[in-house]
């Protein structure tokens, strides 16, 4: 038997819509892990994988692994008949030939209960294959959108290069051409780490940190100050750390000094601000003052950022049809990640907090 509790039908009425124009049938594949789709298109050139994770469901049971047939058609019809806040339930006996949805409103008392014909869909499990990319970019989901739909007014195919320069998109048409070039954000983030201005911070830094003393507002040279100080010369980053924040400390144990002899409380808190600063300096250092403010960056450079990891060159040529449907998945998440190698399928790629939808596009072959 299959339960499986979505608090949105939201997210699955976004899950077609950005499905349902590349793949007509297809079967929803659940077991212990969740609910997995995969199928290539009729002609063969894409193949799209949808899973949504066990943690995305408010409640979940699925007694044996068992596939839903369904025309997606008609299950976009039946979901239209949910408001996109209405948790949504989906039910289905072992073998049975029945989905049924259950509607819940969230703020009325209002269950409306749905029947769809399941169907029986031979489909050969398709394995893809772990290929190691030679070129990462990530960008905000509405940028791709913007430029696939753009450059599809110009022509029916796009190419797109990724180089020292940045990433290009570039179409050719018989009336017109055109190109974009998107390159990478400074300060773009990725695992924790800065990748843009890294050269900089190493020809620099012994001019930031030096700054640094004086603007508390600029943490990241001299994180890697103290970083580089650690492996090199203990002796030295135990000196900087006296010069930097001990000035402070120092002060503040002036005013404690003085401020004793007068008021046991303030003492207090002036002792308490002298353990924090002369105990965590490295880490004063790393998260700062504005560590709330350096999060809040950080999120930015995650959606409105360009990131771009690159081995080699790579240069492909693809469909703008496909790609225009690929970005409908837009309304799913915030950034999208392109993974190419050169002769190796496209991978589009939106993560989404209940799970990922991946498209995988075959390069087209002998095209300038």
């Amino acid at each position: 038997m299959l339960e499986a509790k979505l608090a949105e039908a939201g997210l699955l009425k976004k899950l077609l819509d950005a499905i349902k124009e590349l793949v007509t049938d297809a079967n929803f594949e659940c077991n212990e892990e969740g609910i997995n789709l995969q199928a290539m298109d009729n002609s063969h050139v894409a193949l799209v994988a949808v899973k949504i994770l066990v943690s995305g469901f408010k409640r979940y049971r699925c007694d044996r692994p068992m596939p839903l047939g369904v025309n997606l058609g008609s299950l976009t019809k039946v979901l239209k008949c949910a408001k996109d806040d209405d948790i949504c339930t989906l039910k289905a006996a072992d073998e049975a030939d029945v989905l049924n949805l259950i509607y819940e409103a969230k703020n009325s008392d209002r269950i409306a209960e749905y029947e769809m014909k399941l169907m029986e869909i031979d489909a050969d499990a398709l394995t893809i294959p772990d290929t190691e990319y030679e070129a990462r970019v990530t960008m905000p989901s509405s940028e791709f959108a913007r430029i696939v739909r753009d450059l599809s007014q110009l022509g029916e195919s796009v190419r797109i290069e990724v180089s020292k320069e940045g990433v290009r998109f570039a179409a050719e048409g018989e009336s017109a051409n055109g190109n974009v070039l998107l390159r990478q954000t400074e300060g773009a983030i990725t695992g924790g780490r800065i990748v843009a201005k890294t050269e900089e911070d190493e020809d620099g830094d012994g001019e930031k940190g030096e700054d640094g003393d004086e603007e508390d507002e600029d943490v990241k040279p001299e994180k890697k100050k103290i970083k580089k100080e650690k492996v090199d010369e203990d002796v030295d980053m135990n000196e900087d750390e006296e010069e930097e924040f001990k000035p402070d400390v120092d002060e503040d144990g002036e005013e404690e000094q003085d401020e004793d002899e007068d008021e046991d409380e303030e003492s207090g808190k002036k002792r308490k601000k002298k353990a924090n600063g002369s105990a965590k300096p490295a880490k004063k250092a790393k998260t700062g003052s504005s560590s709330k403010g350096k999060k809040k960056s950080d999120d930015d450079d995650d959606v409105d950022g360009i990131l771009i990891e690159m081995n080699q060159h790579v240069s492909l040529t693809f469909s703008l049809k496909y790609l225009v449907n690929f970005a409908k998945s837009t309304s799913l998440s915030a950034k999208v990640q392109l993974m190419m190698s050169n002769d190796v399928p496209l991978l589009v790629s939106y993560d989404f907090g209940q799970g990922y939808i991946r498209y995988y596009l075959a390069p087209k072959i002998g095209d300038d």
